[in-house]
Order: structure tokens, then sequence, then C-alpha cells
């Protein structure tokens, strides 16, 4: 499976919020991650569904959006509507897994499982065969820049085994403290997906960062 790098737009300049995405796509990115937060799931507010568009409109690279919601349900349609071609939502949100997977596939993007750093892979095995991709927090979510947590490798290796063993085709997203000296133990352990905030919008050159942690990605 293609590993892909997902610059999260949460860590871009604002100010100039188009230069910043056009020269990370034109670098090499795959697609933009967005992080909505609600201040209810997570203590923190950040982008709706306007704001996910305008980044949509930005590029042909399309949208990653990761819901950390306290009603995910709400948000779907939303977001896809504004451009999401994958959307992913806690298991620690809501109780029906699989029927907000159905719908994410019935609107026509991927749908994701999220897990908290502090939440055992057990808690979404019955929704996997469902499951387009599966994200692994590696920082407690709420926040941009925090510090990677290691025991996410672990959560990746034993989802690699269960789709192995159970013949499922999902990927494997991670998303907190990855950056340039770590994105390789990630890629290791079997991970997909790389999402980087920090490590791209806040290095000197991002488009130059971009193209390493591509090579990383592909050596």
């Amino acid at each position: 499976m293609k590993r892909w790098l997902l610059p999260s737009v949460l860590s871009a300049d604002f100010a100039h919020l188009a230069a910043s995405v056009q020269a990370v796509a034109a670098a090499g990115a795959d697609m933009f991650h967005i992080d909505v937060m609600d201040g209810h799931f997570v203590p923190n507010l950040t982008m709706g569904p306007g704001i996910a568009r305008t980044v949509a409109s930005l590029t042909d690279l399309g949208l990653d959006v990761h819901l950390m919601v306290a009603r995910p349900e709400d948000w779907v349609e939303p977001f896809i509507k504004a451009g999401a071609r994958a959307v992913s939502f806690h298991v620690e949100a809501t109780p029906h897994c699989h029927r907000l997977l159905t719908r994410i596939r019935e609107l026509g993007a991927r749908a994701g499982l999220a897990l908290n750093p502090g939440t055992p892979v057990s808690c979404l095995e019955a929704a996997l065969e469902f499951a387009d991709y599966v994200l692994v927090m590696t920082v407690n979510p709420g926040f941009p820049g925090q510090t990677f947590i290691p025991a996410g490798l672990e959560k990746i290796r034993l989802l690699r085994s269960l789709a192995e063993a159970r013949g499922y085709e999902f990927a494997i997203e991670v998303d907190g403290g990855i950056k340039e000296h770590n994105i390789h133990e990630a890629r290791d352990a079997g991970a997909h997906w790389f999402v980087v905030g920090s490590g791209i919008f806040r290095a000197a050159d991002p488009a130059a960062m971009t193209r390493r942690l591509k090579e990383i990605l592909n050596a």
C-alpha cells in the first residue's frame, strides 16, 4: 500500500494560507489533514466546514478530516460537502461506529476510525471490516505541537497484524508528534498515512521538509 504524507493545516500560516498550502502541495504532499475540534470532546476549538471548503479550493489533493467532536454523526455530511475525501471519527465518541462508517461511505468518502492514546485496539476490532482506515493518535488530541507517544507504535503493529490475519485492507494513519527524526519509526511499524503538522509548517522551509519526509517514507 502506498505511503502518503498528509500536512496538517492546523499548523499552517493562516495569514498566508493559500501560499502555505500550495507550496507543500507542489513539493509532494498527498492529501491535507483537517483537525476538527469542538471544545467538548477535546479542550480546543478549531475549524469548521467553511475553512475546509477554502482549503479544498486551493488544491486538488483532497482533504482528510479528523472529527474530534462529541457528536461526529452531525458533522460527517457538512464536511464531505465541503470537500472531504476521507473522514475519521473517534470510537470513544459514538456507540454507532458501523452506522457512521456506512454513512460516510454512502456519501462517497473513505471512512475511518480514530483511537486516543489511552484506548486499546480491542475497542474497534468489531468494526474494522467496515473501515477504510484507522487513525492512531500518538498524542492526546486537542493541541498541535505535542510530543510523540511511542506506545502508539505497538498499536500500529497490532493493527497491521490484525489486517493480515483477517484479510482486511484498511490503511493505518498516524497522527501526533511526527517529525523528521521519528517518522521512520511509524513507517517501519507499518503505518501508511502520516500526518505532520508543525514538523512541516514550522520548518524553516516547509516545501523542502515536505520533500525530505517523502524521501524517508519512500526509502
